[in-house]
């Protein structure tokens, strides 16, 4: 049976009762905090800065899974390390030298993550991705929760199964954005391996139940 991971996007938390959110996913299904950093540029929107995120991290009993939607964002990470995160992912599209800083998130002691927006070629990771321990697949456009899931996600996890199978790499496939009870299924059965869940969990009646089934449901 494939124990697939369930990281509820923070994002779409109730800012105003974090706390109170937070100990919720810590005492659900939930794997890990999926936790995005956007500065503005990179993505038009401004999330959390630092003080949030030690805020979280200080209440967060799970994996701390950091998406960086920033640009040059080897200047933070060491500052990421710092704050608790034990996942680091960046993107492709904000990486000059994308080995360099995979590497430098490793020496911190971190989990490598490489992100790639919904039109970035999978085929651009093939000389690197040995090195990636996770690839963060956006399925909606980066800056903005409760956008509608793009369809083209699911061949293109396939297509990253297939290079990882490839190269004998050991990385695991993240899917960002749009996910619900819907197409969970499909999206495991695809290869996925974590599935973030913004404003499906947080905006639900009963999010310890919604995780709960997105838990059940793709345990397959």
């Amino acid at each position: 049976m494939k124990n697939t991971l369930i990281a509820p996007s923070v994002l779409a938390a109730d800012f105003a009762n974090l706390q109170r959110d937070i100990e919720m996913v810590n005492s659900s299904a939930a794997d890990w905090f999926h936790i995005d950093i956007m500065d503005g540029v990179f993505a038009p929107n401004i999330s959390f800065g630092m003080p949030v995120l030690e805020a979280i991290t200080k209440h967060a009993k799970k994996t701390i899974d950091v998406h960086l939607m920033i640009v040059d964002p080897d200047r933070y990470i060491k500052t990421f390390k710092d704050l608790g995160a034990d996942i680091l992912t960046v993107h492709y599209e904000a990486c000059t030298h994308l080995h360099r800083t995979l590497q430098a998130i490793k020496a911190e002691g971190m989990k490598a993550g490489v992100a790639l927006n919904p039109h970035t070629n999978i085929d651009l990771l093939e000389d690197v991705i040995i090195d990636i321990d996770m690839v963060c697949l956006m399925s909606v456009n980066p800056g903005f929760g409760g956008q509608s899931f793009i369809e083209n996600t699911y061949s293109k996890i396939e297509k990253l199964k297939a290079l990882i199978n490839k190269k004998g790499a050991s990385t695991i496939i993240e899917i960002d954005g749009g996910v619900t009870n819907k197409n969970a299924v499909q999206l495991v059965q695809a290869g996925a391996d974590v599935l973030v869940a913004g404003n499906y969990v947080f905006k639900a009646e009963n999010p310890t139940h919604t995780i709960a089934d997105l838990k059940k449901i793709t345990s397959i």
